[in-house]
């Protein structure tokens, strides 16, 4: 591997026993590569205390406050220099050897900028993890699914995914990224606090003409929901919100006069369902969430004008809600590879 100074950056907030139970892969698998740095969230609890008194070796990064993971991440690495950033969350367990492929592939092509290992579940370890599988695809109306994961159908890895290749986006739980690209491209959108800032960051790097890849070679198992469990309604909200942000922001101007208004209706069923199911605060979420999308028009407006906006790759131009609940497409294979945009 080339001489290029890597800097693995995990981002804090209340998580002293992730840090306790992971840190430790982390430390073995990593440290003869690449420099390990803790940014912490203003937490309240001792994670500040444990890190000091057990791993003083480790640079550790305090913000004022607990600014999410976008923004959180955007202050803590503005002090970090380095060639690489490894954002890495603190609910991974790393193994042997899944730094130095990665890197390796990035160095070949000085336009990849945004690499993910492969995701396995820390719980299931023979199943894909929810929040990354095999790498990260969008449909037509903006509904993110992966290589291994169908909404909420997780795949076994029997290897089926174990080709390098480019993605539409890589998951903020382990993401590579060449860091005067991630300047470049002004890091996270802070506003987007959590969820899918990654995806945003990622088409704004393919609309700039990167790439974002997968590399099989490199390993890791996540926990997943570390911070919002699943069923947390603010978790519902920001999903929501968001994903309509960074369908706003991104997509060229002549899909969004037939993206948003079928978006609407989908995001209302989706609602009406959580109404069915008894998860009123769930349905509060998604119309809360569109008034807040709202409010954000204005900002969002003048960053979309700052952008450009260009045909990109790996775009489904199918709708996976429909593959997935009419036609029973429960896995990334099932999907027509005719209907991904090159």
């Amino acid at each position: 591997m080339t001489n290029k100074k890597i800097s693995i950056v995990i981002l804090n907030w209340n998580g002293r026993k992730m840090l306790e139970q992971f840190l430790p892969s982390v430390m073995q698998y990593s440290s003869h590569v690449a420099h390990v740095v803790v940014a912490d969230n203003a937490s309240t609890d001792d994670s500040a205390t444990f890190l000091r008194t057990n791993y003083p070796q480790i640079n550790l990064i305090q913000n004022d406050k607990n600014y999410g993971f976008a923004e959180g991440y955007n202050k803590a690495l503005a002090h970090v220099d380095a060639d690489y950033y490894v954002i890495l969350n603190s609910d991974v367990e790393v193994t042997p050897n899944w730094i130095e492929p990665v890197v390796e592939l990035m160095e070949n092509d000085e336009k990849i900028a945004i690499c993910q290992p492969k995701l396995l579940s820390h719980i299931n370890r023979d199943n894909f993890e929810y929040a990354g599988g095999a790498g990260g695809f969008i449909d037509r109306f903006g509904y993110p699914f992966c290589r291994g994961r169908m909404f909420s159908t997780l795949e076994k890895d029997l290897g089926q995914y174990d080709d390098i290749r480019e993605v539409f986006w890589a998951s903020g739980a382990a993401m590579f990224v060449k860091a005067p690209i991630f300047h470049q491209l002004g890091g996270f959108d802070g506003n987007f606090f959590a969820h899918m800032e990654e995806i945003d960051f990622c088409w704004r790097a393919k609309n700039h003409g990167y790439k974002v890849m997968y590399c099989p070679s490199s390993k890791i198992f996540h926990v997943g929901g570390g911070t919002l469990p699943p069923s947390s309604p603010f978790k519902t909200f920001l999903n929501f919100r968001n994903n309509f942000a960074l369908l706003y922001k991104n997509l060229r101007r002549h899909s969004l006069a037939y993206v948003f208004p079928t978006r609407i209706v989908l995001d209302y069923v989706a609602a009406l369902r959580f109404l069915t199911e008894g998860k009123p605060k769930e349905f509060w979420a998604v119309v809360k969430a569109h008034l807040a999308f709202y409010r954000m028009v204005p900002n969002l407006t003048k960053k979309r004008r700052r952008m450009e906006h260009r045909k990109v790759s790996d775009i489904y131009r199918g709708s996976v809600v429909f593959d997935y609940y009419l036609f029973k497409k429960t896995r990334f294979s099932a999907l027509s590879t005719k209907r991904f945009s090159k």
